[in-house]
């Protein structure tokens, strides 16, 4: 009799115990499913942001009470980032845009090595309008003489040689533009002033208070766009490629 009692109860505590451990393997597989999923992330790509907040965030960055006006957009590659460095003192205010392959701080040191400059921007402000008017050094090409040319789209432009030269030259509104080559490439300056006014069909240069200039440099080196806004003279340069530098002025147009 009491050897059944003693297998009776050995089995009962075999039984439990296997419940138990049951209970335990179901616990656990449950606290597998019920605790959440922590992957790490790896991804270190920096947030996107618009050219828009970018603009406004080197806008921000500008301590001065110059009011000036910013471009709405800057040609830079689709995966790049859009930067500055930014410098205010007194007068005037510079502005060097920056192309970055990664979101580089508003004025790191690291740009100047890192980054691909896009164009320079140098904002001034005079005393008067009449003293910032001096400044432009505007020309009426059709008053100056020189061998006319056809560049399309009912404009005419006239030819200037001199010291190895050659510039060809034209207005529209109040804005004096001039391509640049030399005088044993002529035909090259011809092309680059159609170009121009072909782009210049579908966009606008800001509208100056009083006059503007732009000189398109076929070899890159002269690329420079002056425009007067009452007593402020903007100036963009540093910029290689000469429709670049219009596609450029044509995005402060307001």
């Amino acid at each position: 009799m009491k050897r059944w009692l003693f297998l009776i109860l050995l089995l009962s505590s075999s039984i439990i115990g296997a419940c138990a451990g049951h209970e335990k393997i179901h616990q656990a597989q449950e606290n597998e499913i019920d605790e959440p999923v922590v992957q790490s992330n790896n991804d270190n790509r920096d947030t996107v942001v618009s050219q828009g907040e970018s603009l406004q965030q080197i806008k921000d960055q500008i301590h001065s009470d110059i009011p000036i006006k910013m471009p709405t957009t800057l040609p830079i590659a689709d995966d790049a980032f859009l930067t500055a460095t930014t410098r205010a003192e007194g007068d005037h205010v510079e502005i060097i845009f920056y192309e970055s392959k990664e979101n580089m701080p508003i004025n790191d040191i690291r740009l100047k090595n890192s980054a691909t400059a896009i164009c320079r921007l140098f904002v001034k402000q005079y005393k008067s309008a009449e003293g910032a008017s001096t400044q432009i050094a505007f020309d009426n090409f059709s008053q100056n003489g020189g061998h006319e040319v056809d560049l399309g789209y009912n404009i005419t432009g006239y030819q200037d040689a001199g010291a190895g030269s050659l510039w060809t030259g034209w207005n529209e509104g109040r804005w004096a533009i001039a391509t640049h080559t030399r005088t044993d490439d002529p035909e090259a300056g011809i092309k680059l002033a159609k170009q121009a006014v072909k782009y210049l069909e579908n966009h606008m240069l800001p509208i100056p208070k009083q006059y503007g200039l732009a000189q398109l440099d076929l070899y890159q080196s002269g690329n420079l766009i002056v425009w007067q806004d009452e007593k402020l003279v903007y100036t963009l340069d540093s910029i290689k490629e000469p429709l670049k530098a219009l596609e450029i002025a044509t995005a402060f147009y307001q």
